[in-house]
């Protein structure tokens, strides 16, 4: 009986010290489908967000950078940039014309220089076809034939300082890129098969330019070159 009545005291005591204001916490705040009530209740929704106001616009385009312009002041700067644009690029056509014009008659410019000093090599052939032509009577015809020959080399010497080739294939094997077959032989030998027999009139080549073709008889067995 004295443990019943030991154990009796400590739970009566331990009961009035609950309900003392410092033997236990405050009680938690209320929690549950009441509760989010209550703080669904205490917000406004029909506030409109601080960033639609004009004051926080202009302080959200400042803080991130963006430009803050009426729409019609932003029509007008793009319509000036298309504008320049617009110009810029004429005037980059206009130079690139006077370019091209200009290229072209330096070119044209650099090849009338070119055949300038072409012909002002030929001028000495020239003078001496003059003097031929007016001695040629009086001079026999072995001195004639003579003064023809050194016109001729004193012309080849010249063409040939110029850049031109003369194409004569007698002999060689045929290139249709240079020579034009205009008949065909049998060959004496099998081995001079598709070689030029002859040449009936020479071609011309201008600095690996190919001016005038060779005209030339071909060796061929089957008829053909």
């Amino acid at each position: 009986m004295t443990d019943n009545r030991r154990y009796s005291g400590e739970y009566a005591d331990d009961v009035e010290r609950m309900h003392t204001p410092g033997g236990m916490s405050e009680p938690a705040a209320a929690s549950g489908r009441s509760a989010d009530g209550a703080d669904l209740a205490s917000t406004d929704m029909s506030q409109e967000p601080s960033s639609r106001e004009p004051d926080s616009q202009a302080e959200f385009g400042a803080r991130t950078g963006l430009p803050a312009e009426p729409a019609e002041q932003a029509a007008r700067r793009l319509e000036a940039q298309l504008e320049e644009a617009r110009e810029r690029h004429l005037r980059l056509a206009a130079e690139y014309d006077n370019f091209r014009k200009r290229v072209a008659r330096e070119r044209a410019e650099l090849s009338d220089r070119a055949q300038a000093a072409l012909v002002g090599r030929l001028l000495d052939v020239l003078d001496d076809m003059d003097r031929l032509s007016g001695d040629g009577a009086s001079a026999s015809s072995e001195q004639f034939r003579h003064a023809v020959e050194l016109v001729d080399k004193k012309l080849w010497k010249e063409l040939q300082a110029a850049g031109v080739e003369r194409i004569d294939p007698v002999g060689a094997p045929f290139d249709p890129s240079l020579h034009e077959a205009v008949s065909v032989a049998p060959p004496p030998s099998p081995d001079q098969d598709h070689q030029v027999s002859a040449t009936f009139q020479v071609g011309y080549r201008f600095k690996g330019t190919l001016i005038r073709p060779a005209r030339v008889q071909v060796y061929s067995e089957q008829g053909q070159a």
